[in-house]
């Protein structure tokens, strides 16, 4: 890890005149505390750690499982605009050293102890770097799960990395992880055009609204019922480390993944879902698809480790699962077997929503972002690092940036403006939030791009803009392009 310079990142929220962020608490590194459990249970009381635990026995859920995190396009079109260069600071030679990347590049950044940032080891990094295995490839889509990340390419192609344990690659896990990307042979013949990652499990679908399932499938997360045995019974299920349809009967637009659970959005604007929806031991698991009753003509869904977002074709949000931190936004802390309505943004135009482990957030047509339930970390970005909120409140740090996509994470949240600039906020450990230094902090902070231009520019001036960002468990990645600038 360099030991160089680094410039005071920038606070989103001011009038483009933006505040330094000295009044970010530092981080509690690695030997301050523990990671976070999110491993999915009974009791997951207020003193819980909902994050992930390196070897834990227990599914582990982000965003991603998120959904958090779903490679689904922005809600908004991007627009390229000229902008201030980004920090200057010294690299590492060997940073120093790396090829430019392409005019679109794929950045990952915080822990690589399971090979999820694809840089071929397992080092973690506190900035932005490029994923140089995909720079041969058009990637349109990344998902960052809890302890693995996948690529979608623009010809369909899939990408996997990371930790492949219970086959969540793709593969059978000829080894435990695999910290470069690699394709998903199983999948070659199909056009894949979304994904998801959850606790153990990973789905996709593909052009032709079919969607498939790998990995973990102990609580039928995957769609795959056990086998009867000769004398009446059901062996135990077994994982399945190739992609296998699921849903087969459904003709699917979205698909998410929770900690141990699938949601499906078909495109009659239907919900379905099925495995474990609510912490292990609650509640009977299914394996076959379940249609959520009350939902109709939805237009995106997102799931965080047990709980579920939907919104309406007509801007209403509905939440429903389990809610012990105040994740569904209904005032108080009781878990909803069915959706409720959302009844603190009924007067907003909502765009598109996110799901983390235990928090949740809405953007309106304005770029605006609202956020609830679990606040510690800062993952809400109110601007402290302690207070869960049970109904949405908006963030005020980001007013006036323009945000257009917001992602959510176990513990941390990234905030995407209009214009390429990326706000990162909340658990800062392992280097996940991007600055260049461990800091955990509720005020949004700019992430910077520091990069070379790409052997393609005709000129050094111009900036590298984020157009996607996900947030997983302990790192992020995001898709980057290069924007010559206008005279």
């Amino acid at each position: 890890m360099s030991t160089s310079k680094f410039t005071q990142p920038t606070t989103a929220g001011s009038a483009r005149g933006r505040r330094t962020g000295a009044g970010a608490r530092r981080a509690h590194g690695p030997d301050g505390h523990a990671p976070e459990k999110i491993a999915p249970g009974k009791g997951h009381g207020p003193k819980s750690r909902p994050c992930r635990c390196r070897g834990a026995r227990k599914p582990t859920s982000t965003a991603c499982a998120v959904g958090c995190s779903l490679a689904r396009p922005s809600p908004h079109p991007f627009r390229s605009r000229r902008h201030r260069a980004a920090p200057t600071r010294r690299r590492s030679s060997a940073a120093d050293m790396a090829p430019p990347p392409r005019a679109t590049t794929v950045l990952a950044w915080g822990s690589g102890e399971d090979g999820q940032l694809g840089m071929g080891g397992s080092e973690e990094k506190d900035w932005a770097h490029c994923v140089e295995a995909l720079e041969p490839y058009n990637v349109t889509a990344v998902v960052a799960g809890s302890r693995n990340s996948l690529a979608i390419c623009d010809d369909g192609r899939l990408f996997t990395w990371g930790w492949n344990q219970r086959g969540t690659l793709g593969h059978p896990p000829e080894t435990k992880t695999e910290s470069s990307p690699g394709p998903v042979d199983a999948l070659a013949g199909v056009r894949i055009v979304q994904a998801a990652i959850g606790g153990w499990h990973c789905l996709a679908v593909d052009d032709k609204g079919r969607a498939y399932a790998w990995g973990g499938n102990e609580y039928g997360q995957c769609g795959e019922e056990p086998e009867r045995k000769e004398d009446g019974t059901r062996a135990l299920r077994r994982d399945i480390p190739t992609p296998r349809r699921c849903a087969p009967k459904l003709k699917v637009r979205q698909v998410a993944a929770g900690g141990t659970h699938s949601v499906v959005l078909t495109q009659e604007g239907h919900v379905w879902t099925w495995g474990q929806p609510w912490p292990p031991g609650d509640i009977k698991q299914i394996s076959t698809p379940v249609r959520v009753q009350g939902l109709q003509k939805v237009r995106v869904i997102a799931v965080g480790a047990f709980h579920n977002l939907a919104l309406t074709d007509d801007g209403i949000l509905w939440a429903w699962g389990n809610n012990e931190y105040g994740q569904l936004g209904t005032g108080d802390t009781q878990p909803r077997s069915q959706p409720i309505r959302v009844e603190g943004l009924s007067d907003l135009l909502l765009v598109d929503i996110a799901a983390g482990g235990w928090h949740s957030t809405a953007l309106t047509n304005e770029g605006e972002v609202y956020a609830w339930g679990r606040g510690e970390h800062g993952r809400l970005g109110f601007g402290d690092d302690k207070s869960s909120h049970m109904v949405p409140l908006k963030v005020e740090l980001l007013a006036g940036e323009d945000i257009v996509q917001v992602s959510c994470g176990g513990t941390h949240s990234v905030a995407l403006t209009r214009d390429g600039r990326m706000f990162s906020y909340g658990r800062g450990d392992h280097g996940r939030l991007g600055y260049g230094r461990k800091v955990t902090t509720g005020h949004p902070l700019e992430v910077p791009i520091d990069l070379p231009p790409p052997k393609s520019s005709t000129s050094l001036d111009g900036q590298w803009q984020a157009k996607y960002v996900a947030c997983g468990g302990r790192h992020t990645l995001a898709i980057a392009e290069w924007n010559e600038a206008n005279d």
